[in-house]
């Protein structure tokens, strides 16, 4: 099911003039893996053993530095599948995933997954050592409140571990905004995201985020924040990883 899975999505992504392959060593399986490019993009480049993209790639090599106690940690990943999920799920000491189902309320399960809307957490406060995502962030409505949500589910100690696309602007770019009611005011033209592994083609982007979102985060009320390059590169493919902390500890700007 889950090659079946990789197979399809590979092939959505596919550009036969852009293939291409490389031995490289994978932060995920900690050994030298083949990859495959298969297209010109961060997410089209794949680890053949873990499936994981440049992106997955980017976020695990700075989780490696940051929380090497993993396995004493307790952990909530915004999602319930992918090479991330499966990483937590063999590293960290207790894992919750969670997706988001827009008709169904926090806390309740859809076969068998449970639904959380970050803007909503269920969670009691200061349930989880570390938080973690991979682009999500970008398509909560109220951003800030997402924020503040998992600041609050994390330990005294806490960190919360995420990517974003970032822009070069030096401050964000709000594209929509959703009215009281519940429809959306687009300021711009409507930007969407595709999801290549599962099914939904096309998610709305609410802003592009730049490099004031450590501020939007000390904002929301994190001690401190910065934005982490990782060491790992696959053709030229990182990806920046932004790390807030619930209480100041020491930074590094690279890991």
């Amino acid at each position: 099911m889950i090659l079946s899975r990789r197979l399809q999505a590979a092939w959505r992504l596919l550009r036969w003039g852009e293939l291409g392959v490389r031995l490289s060593a994978c932060p995920l399986c900690e050994r030298k893996r083949v990859f495959v490019r298969l297209a010109h993009n961060e997410i089209a480049v794949r680890c053949t053993g873990c499936g994981a993209s440049a992106v997955t790639l980017s976020m695990v090599a700075v989780l490696r530095k940051l929380a090497p106690q993993l396995h004493r940690l307790g952990v909530y990943e915004l999602s319930a599948r992918g090479a991330l999920f499966a990483f937590l799920q063999q590293h960290a000491q207790q894992l919750t995933g969670s997706e988001y189902f827009p008709a169904l309320a926090s806390g309740q399960y859809h076969n068998g997954v449970l639904c959380e809307d970050v803007q909503a957490l269920s969670f009691s406060d200061a349930s989880f050592d570390l938080c973690t995502s991979t682009d999500v962030f970008e398509h909560v409505a109220d951003d800030g409140l997402g924020f503040r949500n998992v600041l609050r589910v994390l330990k005294p100690q806490g960190l919360f571990v995420f990517t974003v696309p970032l822009c070069a602007a030096p401050a964000t770019i709000e594209r929509a905004v959703r009215n009281a009611d519940g429809s959306i005011k687009h300021l711009l033209s409507p930007e969407y995201h595709g999801d290549p592994i599962g099914k939904t083609a096309h998610i709305l982007a609410f802003r592009n985020y730049g490099g004031d979102i450590v501020a939007r985060l000390i904002a929301a009320g994190f001690a401190s924040a910065e934005i982490v390059w990782p060491q790992f590169s696959i053709w030229n493919f990182t990806r920046p990883v932004v790390v807030a902390y619930k209480h100041n500890q020491q930074h590094s700007a690279e890991v």
